[in-house]
């Protein structure tokens, strides 16, 4: 009896799966070559930040992460970037972190720091500013850098803070 109920449960359960990673890869663009393996949403389990952080992210974001640290990505892995100034050949792009138990009090300037490399050609690495910090309200404190990407192409970011680290990969375009 109880192995019946298990083969319709799957049975049930197992279209919606498939549909879902079905309608998540329809909605990424085809532009990012197989050899890059992007972070995309839903790859592993959802995240849901503690409380009094809200539980979805933005609109075209996801929660990624730990507890620990985690940041919103968007849900599209093909950053678009602009230079980061008219002399400047680098692209940037603002990243934000957040962690359970972080004050602005007790620490103003974070100890976060973020490294990447180019994981498709060899390049320089990405250059990250000084971390700072900022605030929704009081209790929804987050940590904010910069980065500037030298090149287009795969992306590996690690962001650590303490003994937490934290990587995912995107594709930076123009």
């Amino acid at each position: 009896m109880l192995l019946r109920l298990l083969l319709l449960l799957c049975l049930f359960f197992l279209p919606q799966a498939s549909s879902l990673t079905e309608q998540v890869e329809a909605t990424l663009p085809g532009d990012v070559p197989d050899t890059c393996p992007v972070t995309k949403p839903y790859q592993t389990s959802l995240f849901v930040p503690p409380s009094p952080y809200p539980a979805k992210a933005s609109p075209g974001m996801f929660w990624f992460g730990t507890d620990r640290l985690w940041t919103s990505l968007k849900e599209n892995p093909i950053w678009k970037l602009g230079r980061a100034a008219p002399n400047d050949p680098t692209l940037r792009e603002k990243l934000f972190y957040w962690r359970q138990g972080y004050s602005v009090d007790t620490e103003p300037q974070p100890t976060l720091t973020v490294t990447g490399r180019r994981l498709d050609s060899p390049a320089q690495p990405l250059l990250a500013d000084k971390a700072s910090n900022g605030w929704v309200n009081r209790n929804q404190p987050f940590i904010v850098t910069a980065v500037n990407f030298p090149t287009v192409g795969c992306w590996e970011v690690t962001a650590r803070y303490t003994a937490d680290d934290l990587t995912f990969v995107v594709w930076i375009s123009k």
